[in-house]
């Protein structure tokens, strides 16, 4: 028999035991829940609910308890449940001051609490893991400066650019990461515990001392609203699978630069695996596996819309199918993170390779039409003798920087000699002017920046 089973006459039937049972995953939250209901205890004794000495033993008990669950002493059982009956049934095996403890509180306000708690933890790590991958990307770009390669458009060959322009445009996809976790950090930061299971309480709780004592910000204000409120879930999984969708994109850009067909970079062999069958594979597998997980982080996210979406106020058991898919989602984040932070501080880069790519290619005919324009012509003029300048290159199988000069005359008379430095790729990368572009002198102002960003 349940300890809440005084209503019914019949125990519950095996089957449902087993397939309402959430005991394997949601024993996850046993420090949470042992620090909420530590808190509990002792609001009950302010207001007069424990003595002195109840409180006392309800707090050795739960020490203990968590005690017997880190070593794996304790025994969990599909009876129970969940890991707030498991932890409750066990405390009043401890002492009778136990049965007190639920007093004013309801599983519906427990869990929401163990939950918050559990998220608030789990952002602050998340963002301490992102911060690392931050702080490596800025110390790659530093290194490698001097470094120009190819941006690309379409997968084609479009404008060079810096490396460390490159990576930094990375970079600040995942710094407005920071504000998504900041802003579910501030959705989850509000107590729960009083709202009951949908009513509050006739008993006279002290919500703001129990707020102080597990450092919340707030206290919620809607008791129905609190119990049927998964918002602050469902921010912190789309932070992570905003994470995981950045990882992605960049994951797949190192996963092509490591190819033989760009040769652009070399992954570090402790993030690489073998073939059973080809000797020369070196397949970067920790990506690949970044950019599988993202769908599956995805899947949280609209798994979690799903469930939300048509439950009637207030709470309804589907909520207890929240919580895979938020530790999932925030797990597979914070280990995504780690191993791009070791991509990224292990990352070689092949620079001849990134250099020959940017110079042997037609992407000096953006900087060609630019030159006409600041001569006076209109670019759209400019646009298209360019255009014609690279289709007899093409024509005649050479780059442009070997045209000679008289054809491009024909073009134009406003080509000069000096056209030939100012398409020069490296020049190009000292001589653009507008702030945030992809030149050497915008991605040093960038880098000492972020720096001071990272306390670097």
């Amino acid at each position: 028999m349940k300890p809440w089973g005084g209503r019914f006459k019949d125990g519950t039937d095996p089957l449902l035991e087993r397939f309402s049972a959430s005991i394997d995953f949601d024993r996850k939250l046993y420090h949470h829940d042992i620090r909420g209901s530590k808190a509990h205890a002792g609001m009950l004794e302010k207001i007069g609910i424990l003595t002195a000495s109840e409180k006392n033993a309800i707090i050795k008990g739960l020490d203990e308890i968590e005690k017997e669950i880190e070593s794996g002493s304790f025994q969990f059982s599909a009876v129970l449940e969940d890991i707030h009956m498991h932890i409750e049934t066990r405390l009043i095996e401890k002492t009778q001051a136990g049965k007190k403890l639920h007093t004013g509180r309801s599983r519906n306000d427990q869990i929401s609490l163990d939950m918050r708690l559990f998220v608030k933890d789990e952002l602050k790590a998340l963002d301490e893991k992102l911060t690392a991958l931050l702080a490596a990307m800025v110390r790659k770009a530093e290194a490698e400066i001097a470094v120009m390669m190819p941006g690309y458009t379409h997968l084609q060959r479009a404008q060079v650019v810096p490396f460390s322009h490159y990576i930094l445009g990375h970079y600040h996809a995942l710094k407005r990461d920071r504000s998504r976790i900041e802003a579910a950090r501030i959705t989850a930061d509000v107590l729960p515990l009083g709202s009951g299971a949908l009513a509050g309480s006739t008993i006279p709780l002290d919500r703001e001392w129990v707020r102080k004592k597990l450092g919340f910000a707030r206290v919620s204000e809607n008791s129905m609203d609190t119990v049927a409120d998964r918002d602050f879930v469902m921010d912190a999984v789309f932070a992570a699978a905003m994470i995981m969708t950045h990882l992605s994109r960049f994951a797949e850009d190192l996963i092509l630069f490591a190819t033989q067909e760009y040769a652009f970079i070399s992954l570090p062999d402790k993030l690489t695996t073998g073939s059973s069958l080809m000797p020369h594979k070196k397949n970067p597998d920790a990506l690949e596996l970044i950019r599988g997980k993202t769908g599956r982080v995805l899947g949280d996210v609209f798994g979690l819309f799903a469930i939300l979406k048509g439950l009637p106020f207030t709470y309804n058991r589907d909520l207890q199918e929240d919580k895979e898919p938020m530790f999932h989602a925030l797990e597979t984040a914070s280990d995504s993170l780690a191993i791009m932070t070791l991509c990224v501080d292990g990352l070689t880069l092949l620079r001849h390779n990134m250099e020959k790519a940017a110079e042997e290619s037609f992407m000096p005919a953006v900087e060609l039409a630019e030159y006409l324009t600041i001569k006076g012509m209109p670019f759209r003029e400019a646009h298209g003798i360019a255009g014609i300048a690279v289709r007899q290159c093409e024509e005649s199988g050479i780059l442009l920087n070997k045209m000679p000069l008289a054809r491009l005359k024909d073009l134009s008379p406003l080509f000069e000699k000096d056209v030939f430095e100012y398409i020069k790729p490296r020049n190009a990368l000292r001589v653009r002017k507008s702030k945030g572009s992809a030149s050497f002198d915008e991605a040093k102002k960038a880098i000492d920046a972020e720096k001071k960003y990272l306390h670097l």
